[in-house]
């Protein structure tokens, strides 16, 4: 008699996610439009002032939804925005995390529109990740329409420069994460298979400056000595710092130097981009850039930069979110993955801080930064309904 009811019950839990499910798919069109109006206006980083056209926009729909909108102010990128959802239990708010900069130049529409094709809808951030914002607007519509209300407060917290280091908006960042149960990053899944992201690396970024003597490369070869020689001789030392099996990888990406042919360089730098997989690399790691010494005696060293982000690394809290993630989504007999990245995020910062945090919770697609950047479209209603149930369990 207890198995049968046990079955009831089960079969009834059913039946209700897949009608929630059902709820999304009726809504598909509806968000997809959304997603394109928010793909439509154009919000580079290091706009300001197309970058708050955006964050107004926001703010006005997340309003009329019934959130309360708070506007942190930045001098030198968009306002950050901040929405608070009260809810029903007097519990700690669920943080929602995203960004609505992206990395595409004031223009790009023109070259790049957005458009649907082949069930895939393309456009600049669609992906990375305005298709993320829609995706909290829906879920947040939908559990107060089931519950006439929020089950539990919720904050939103959109920023304007997490392509560009988060440099306006990572104090807010941390202050929300502090007073939230937990975090949920809607930056874009891993891979088309819709994986939610379990840990990424963490990122940083060094620049090596190096102060040579300058002389006529022909009358006085002698007498210089080349920044441009000593900058090769240090990047080859950097690129030995790289350890791929231990998930270290430092690149010299960007190097200048000189000004003419005929004269000894008096300055050369490098930019180098590093990638660390546990937050113990970091020390390490920074004490060996700063201990480089000149291989000429007659130049001199500077290093600049650090690590912006720690990594995200799979601790218990992540793993707890991950299970309930799972959960969700066996609700619906779908096998969510999880995966690790190379790339960071906001999610770093609340991970770092020991705040149960899972990101790679947006949309699904491929092309991130690129031209092909694109969403499956088909997969919104499983997105959002995840959200929704992460959003009452978390």
């Amino acid at each position: 008699m207890a198995k049968a009811r046990a079955n009831v019950t089960r079969q009834h839990a059913d039946e209700l996610w897949y009608e929630r499910l059902r709820y999304f798919q009726s809504r598909q069109d509806a968000l997809v439009e959304m997603i394109r109006e928010f793909v439509a206006i154009e919000s580079p980083s290091d706009n300001k002032a197309a970058a708050d056209r955006m964050g107004a926009f926001l703010a006005e729909r997340f309003a009329g939804l019934g959130g309360k909108v708070l506007i942190h102010p930045a001098a030198d990128f968009g306002d950050n925005l901040q929405i608070n959802f009260s809810g029903h239990a007097p519990e700690k708010p669920v943080l929602l995390l995203g960004h609505f900069d992206t990395v595409y130049p004031l223009g790009t529409l023109a070259n790049m529109p957005c458009g649907i094709a082949g069930g895939k809808l393309q456009g600049p951030g669609a992906l990375d990740m305005k298709s993320g914002i829609a995706l909290m607007f829906f879920a947040i519509e939908a559990l107060r329409a089931w519950h006439g209300g929020l089950p539990r407060p919720v904050t939103v917290f959109l920023v304007s420069d997490e392509e560009v280091g988060s440099y306006s908006s990572r104090s807010t960042t941390e202050k929300l994460a502090k007073e939230s149960a937990a975090v949920l990053v809607l930056e874009p899944a891993a891979g088309e298979r819709g994986a939610v992201k379990t840990a990424r690396k963490g990122v940083g970024n060094y620049m090596l400056n190096v102060r040579g003597v300058a002389a006529h490369a022909g009358l006085d070869p002698g007498k210089g000595h080349s920044a441009i020689v000593e900058l090769a001789r240090q990047i080859i030392a950097v690129a030995k710092m790289n350890d791929v099996r231990r998930g270290l990888s430092v690149n010299p990406g960007v190097i200048r130097g000189g000004t003419r042919t005929n004269v000894i360089a008096a300055e050369a730098t490098v930019e180098v981009d590093v990638r660390i997989t546990h937050a113990k690399q970091a020390a390490r790691l920074d004490r060996q850039m700063r201990r480089l010494k000149p291989f000429d005696k007659h130049c001199r060293l500077t290093v600049e930069g650090g690590i912006n982000r720690l990594p995200m690394e799979r601790n218990a809290g992540v793993a707890a979110l991950f299970k309930k993630a799972k959960a969700v989504a066996r609700q619906i007999d779908w096998k969510l993955e999880e995966a690790a990245v190379g790339g960071g995020s906001d999610g770093n910062f609340t991970a770092g801080m020991g705040i149960p945090t899972l990101d790679g919770m947006g949309g699904v697609g491929s092309g991130a930064h690129a031209l092909h950047e694109h969403i499956v479209i088909s997969e919104l209603p499983r997105r959002a309904l995840l959200l929704a149930g992460m959003i009452e369990g978390a």
